[in-house]
């Protein structure tokens, strides 16, 4: 199955896909509820899901999935390549983590393993792992040392591009970062986030 809110990436990845023998993509899904629905009807072999959909953080909802389906082995293929995305979406559950620029060569490596109940991350990003020390040692109800960090800058005001110039990373990730501190804390307005942030601390 593939969940992927943009059309033209699933009908590449259905052409990747469909030309290996033995695979068959036998349901497709634009958001994070309609994922929940169709894997819970379908329940597929393997579910290839991007982290950034429609209808909220699919990071957060990998639980969902795997309760609405325990036999479906879960490859998450995304943009985002920082090392805390790769450990939060193992750690949810997920057994493999491919970066779409890498999808050509890794994704079907990384399909085959997890339907063999098989762990399989990108060796670039594992060597940044490897490299960098582990954020989940660092968390405060459940948020990663990053997301913290953009946590506390959004709470002072901070646009996502100036978070993003602060930080040295995307736009696009950190508003990834943002999705899944909404999915984890439940709260969606910047006055909530901000009454969060301070009550944890982040700022004054």
């Amino acid at each position: 199955m593939l969940a992927d809110d943009h059309v033209l990436v699933r009908s590449g990845l259905r052409m990747l896909i469909e030309a290996e023998p033995g695979f068959e993509v036998v349901a497709e899904a634009g958001d994070v509820r309609e994922t929940l629905r169709t894997v819970r009807a379908r329940k597929p072999g393997v579910l290839v899901l991007d982290l950034m959909m429609r209808g909220g953080s699919s990071l957060t909802a990998i639980p969902e999935f795997l309760a609405a389906s325990p036999r479906t082995a879960i490859v998450v293929l995304t943009m985002e390549s920082e090392p805390d995305f790769a450990r939060a979406a193992l750690g949810a559950g997920a057994l493999a983590f491919v970066l779409k620029e890498d999808a050509a060569t890794e994704l079907l490596e990384a399909v085959r393993a997890a339907a063999q109940g098989h762990r399989y991350l990108s060796p670039q990003l594992g060597a940044r792992i490897a490299a960098e020390p582990d954020a989940s040692a660092r968390t405060r109800d459940g948020l990663t040392h990053r997301e913290c960090e953009v946590l506390g800058l959004l709470a002072l005001g901070h646009t996502s591009e100036e978070i993003a110039h602060r930080l040295a990373l995307s736009t696009r990730t950190v508003e990834a970062h943002r999705s899944h501190i909404r999915g984890k804390v439940r709260r969606g307005s910047r006055a909530e986030l901000t009454a969060y942030a301070r009550a944890l601390g982040l700022v004054d």
